[in-house]
């Protein structure tokens, strides 16, 4: 039996065509040829997003600097080098990070968390990475590219995806906190 026929279902709510026009008429209008409804739509989509562009070379090679970035107990020197865990207060909790793509890790006393996206030995490492002080849910891209270079290794590592506004914050404590105490630790 159909909607038309049942007095149930025309009682209990709108036929589909008032369905219909009510959506069109919500959405400004689509359904009917109105494309002012069109004219904010590209604002949905960021023209200014942020990024971090960084490249550091580092004397030594590529499978050396792959594991200081993917060691627990290598990466904590590089924390220690670093300073921050004192300086912020971040606690004295170790490095904690997964060699499996898909596997967590936690640094900088849980102050940095996320998830391996990717990982070739070696060449690359892709994170979903994130801040304490970003709100629940929020994770950025940070892609570690290791290139040779010579008788050392250039990493050529972007970063996107994470709030508008922390780009400034972000590149300088990648050099403070990553490149420069790495290189410490790797020279």
């Amino acid at each position: 039996m159909s909607d038309r026929n049942n007095p149930a279902a025309l009682a209990n709510g709108p036929t589909r065509r008032q369905a219909i026009v009510g959506v069109a008429i919500a959405f400004g209008g689509l359904a009917l040829g109105s494309t002012d409804a069109w004219a904010g739509a590209e604002e949905e989509i960021s023209r200014t997003a942020e990024s971090i562009h960084q490249e550091a070379v580092f004397k030594a090679s590529r499978k050396r600097v792959y594991e200081a970035l993917t060691d627990a107990k290598q990466f904590d020197k590089v924390i220690q080098l670093s300073g921050v865990v004192q300086a912020m207060h971040l606690g004295d909790k170790p490095a904690e990070i997964s060699r499996e793509v898909g596997g967590a890790f936690a640094l900088f006393g849980g102050y940095i968390t996320g998830r391996h996206v990717e990982l070739v030995p070696n060449e690359r490492i892709v994170q979903a990475w994130r801040t304490g002080g970003w709100a629940p849910g929020v994770y950025s891209i940070a892609k570690f590219e290791l290139v040779e270079q010579g008788f050392g290794t250039k990493i050529v590592f972007d970063h996107t995806g994470f709030p508008k506004g922390e780009a400034e914050v972000l590149a300088a404590g990648w050099k403070a906190h990553y490149w420069e105490p790495l290189e410490k630790l790797l020279a």
